[in-house]
């Protein structure tokens, strides 16, 4: 097996956590429109990554990690909206909340370090 790689499995983790969330806010909860955005956004970032993995380029993995990071913010904003809603419980926005916010802070320390490392920069 390879070497660790955190970003890959916490974006994997975080994926089935989002994808049980949405289960339990389609069945228990009704709530259909909020809950769908979350589940593409919080399954994108995972996704997102694999794609950079497989990057043409220095710059297209740096583009990659963008689009993934900016799809983790969109996860946060309607794990609030969620939350402020009622929709979900303090203990579980709490929980995924911590999760995606180190997922964006580790991407974004991938970027930046991707972006200094770039030649010709």
């Amino acid at each position: 097996m390879g070497r660790p790689n955190p970003l890959k499995e916490k974006s994997f983790a975080f994926a089935i956590q989002i994808v049980n969330t949405y289960k339990h806010l389609v069945s228990e909860k009704k709530e259909f429109v909020m809950s769908k955005q979350l589940l593409r956004s919080g399954t994108a970032i995972g996704a997102l990554y694999r794609e950079a993995e497989q990057a043409e380029s220095k710059a297209d993995f740096i583009h990659k990690l963008g689009i993934a990071q900016k799809e983790c913010n969109e996860t946060l904003y309607w794990l609030e909206l969620l939350h402020a809603s009622s929709f979900l419980a303090i203990q579980e926005f709490e929980r995924l909340h911590k999760n995606a916010t180190e997922l964006i802070k580790l991407i974004t320390r991938i970027i930046v370090s991707s972006k200094n490392n770039k030649p010709n920069n």
